[in-house]
Order: structure tokens, then C-alpha cells, then sequence
């Protein structure tokens, strides 16, 4: 397996990731008609224009293996938005999806090594992301060392939802902790 930066010809790729991981992490969590209206073209549409975003402050890395291609991606960059009651993060994990097959068997956690290294180098080194509450891979980022800092309650489609977000104080403390291990037994 292959982590790369992304590049415009993985954007149906990552849609495709994208779209399928939703639908099977998410069921009966998301409204049944919110995951139902989800469109390959349309996040493939959103990843083409953000690879082509010259002004683009993230980071975008892919897993790729030899046989199944683009299996998995990470986004991040700088934090969106302040953590309720805990100020001063500077980096955030916007997203990270492994489809359903290959989860388990390290993909996840080497995504979020290269972009914990890639956070890091660019001056982000407190990280937080945000994971829906009833997301049965939560233990993922706990095993990776998150801690719980802050939830927020969000609406999906018509739903009501609470997010956790889980930090990390050093992301060049968590990528070097990654780099050292193997994770086979984890998901995403």
C-alpha cells in the first residue's frame, strides 16, 4: 500500500470512497434519504475543484493498493473553526474514510501519520477532528491517541447529531508514535 498526495485523476477515486464509506459507516445513523441522495459526480465535482484550488492551505493523501486502487484519503489543514471551550488548536482533520474492505488492516492509521508529518512541517501542531458520536469507529482515533476534548450537536439532513472532537496537543509527537507501529487490527 502507497500514501500519496492526491492528484487530480484520483478525484472519482476519492468520491467514490467518499459516497460508499458514508453509506456504510453512517446507516441508520444519517436519515436513510440523506444517504440516498449522495452523488459520486457531485463529490467528485467538489475534489476535482479543490485538487485544481491553487490557494488550497490543506493537505490531501491517498491510499492506493497495487490491485484495488485509491482505497482510502485524509484531508486536513488548518482548523475551521475554535473548539468550544478549548482555544488554541491550529490544525484539523477534515476528513479520513477507508472503504469498508481493506479497514482494519492499517490504512487509517498511516493516512493519519502522513498527515499528522504534514501538519507539523507546516506550523499546525496542535490537531483536533470531529467524529460523529454514534460513529462505530470512534475507538479508531483513541487508539490512535485522541482524547475527547469537546462535542457539539450538528444537523445531518433532518437530523440532530452530536459530534466529539478528539485532540492531539503534538502532531509531530502523534505521526512519530504512528510511524513506529503497526496497526492491523484498527479501523478505518
Amino acid at each position: 500500500m502507497e500514501i500519496r498526495p492526491a492528484r487530480l485523476e484520483d478525484a472519482e477515486a476519492i468520491a467514490k470512497v467518499h459516497v460508499d464509506t458514508w453509506r456504510t459507516t453512517y446507516a441508520g445513523i444519517v436519515p436513510d434519504e440523506f444517504l440516498a441522495q449522495l452523488s459520486q459526480e457531485r463529490s467528485a465535482r467538489m475534489w476535482r475543484r479543490a485538487l485544481q484550488d491553487e490557494e488550497r492551505q490543506g493537505c490531501l493523501f491517498v491510499a492506493e493498493e497495487a490491485q484495488a486502487g485509491v482505497i482510502g484519503f485524509v484531508s486536513g489543514g488548518p482548523l475551521r473553526e475554535e473548539v468550544p471551550g478549548h482555544p488554541g488548536y491550529e490544525g484539523e482533520i477534515y476528513a479520513i474514510y477507508v472503504l469498508a474492505a481493506h479497514q482494519g488492516k492499517g490504512a487509517g492509521s498511516r493516512l493519519m501519520e502522513r498527515a499528522f508529518r504534514w501538519l507539523a512541517e507546516h506550523g499546525l501542531e496542535s490537531v483536533v477532528v470531529w467524529v460523529l458520536k454514534e460513529n462505530p469507529s470512534r475507538g479508531f482515533y483513541q487508539a490512535l491517541g485522541g482524547v475527547p476534548i469537546a462535542e457539539q450537536e450538528i444537523t445531518i439532513g433532518d437530523a440532530p447529531l452530536l459530534e466529539v472532537a478528539y485532540a492531539w496537543p503534538s502532531a509531530a509527537a502523534a505521526a512519530r508514535k504512528l510511524s513506529g507501529r503497526s496497526d492491523a487490527g484498527l479501523a478505518p
